[in-house]
């Protein structure tokens, strides 16, 4: 199999309002160039979202990278770079920090859940607590559940990053809306989700299954290597998964 694309990469433009604090190694232009080397035809740069507490794309560096991207495309036309978001996921409505001014910038919206997200309430502040502790073991599998499915309903993502990291789901019920709302599914081996076992109890639905590097430096741009060893221990047809093709 050869890899078409990989969504999922960050830079340094993850670094919120604070340009010293580095979550992300690499610029933009360096991660294009990872993945020209790489032979990918499509490289998207999926920030992390505007409302965390620690790091993530800032409104004043949103216009600035769109128009990097804009020219790196003239400068690079051997590959697309799209302009992307790894949203938050905030609550159990299924809200993301994706504002309606803001949306024109990108090309396409992944979202997923972060611990370090700006809590909306003081109940999310409570599952927070227990995702962080004890992985959403104690109470907040439900909530977990419901907030992806919500954020399916609700927007129109490209696919959930990494589902069930960082607080547990019923990857079933997750894998129905996934279904009826059209969003792909990661398997992300940065963070072993879709585990094997996740994979195994969902592959027989209808299903659009991705791969994502979550690289965060430029050398790590479509490693999927462990992703790989996932979709095998799985006994997943690698050509179910959209951002490969055969070689």
């Amino acid at each position: 199999m050869k890899i078409l694309a990989d969504y999922h990469t960050h830079t340094i433009y993850s670094c919120g309002n604070n340009e010293n604090r580095r979550h992300a190694k690499g610029t933009i232009e360096e991660n294009v160039l990872a993945a020209i080397d790489k032979g990918l035809e499509v490289i998207g740069i999926s920030e992390h979202g505007f409302d965390h507490n620690f790091y993530g794309l800032s409104r004043k560096n949103a216009k600035k990278e769109r128009e990097e991207i804009d020219r790196l495309n003239k400068k690079y036309p051997q590959i697309k770079v799209l302009m992307g978001m790894e949203c938050n996921i905030l609550d159990d409505t299924g809200r993301i920090d994706m504002p309606d001014d803001m949306v024109h910038y990108f090309d396409y919206i992944l979202a997923g859940y972060h611990y370090g997200s700006r809590p909306t309430s003081l109940r999310s502040i409570l599952h927070h607590i227990d995702n962080f502790l004890f992985s959403g073991r104690l109470f907040s599998k439900k909530y977990n559940t419901r907030a992806l499915i919500k954020a399916m309903e609700r927007y129109d993502l490209k696919y959930i990053t990494h589902p069930g990291d960082k607080g547990q789901v019923d990857i079933v019920e997750v894998a129905q809306a996934a279904v009826r709302t059209n969003t792909g599914l990661e398997i992300n081996g940065h963070h072993n989700r879709l585990s094997p076992e996740m994979i195994r109890a969902i592959s027989h639905m209808d299903l659009k299954f991705y791969i994502g590097s979550d690289a965060h430096k430029p050398e790590n741009i479509a490693n999927f290597e462990r992703a790989y060893e996932i979709v095998e221990e799985s006994g997943l047809d690698p050509a179910r998964i959209v951002n490969l093709v055969k070689d």
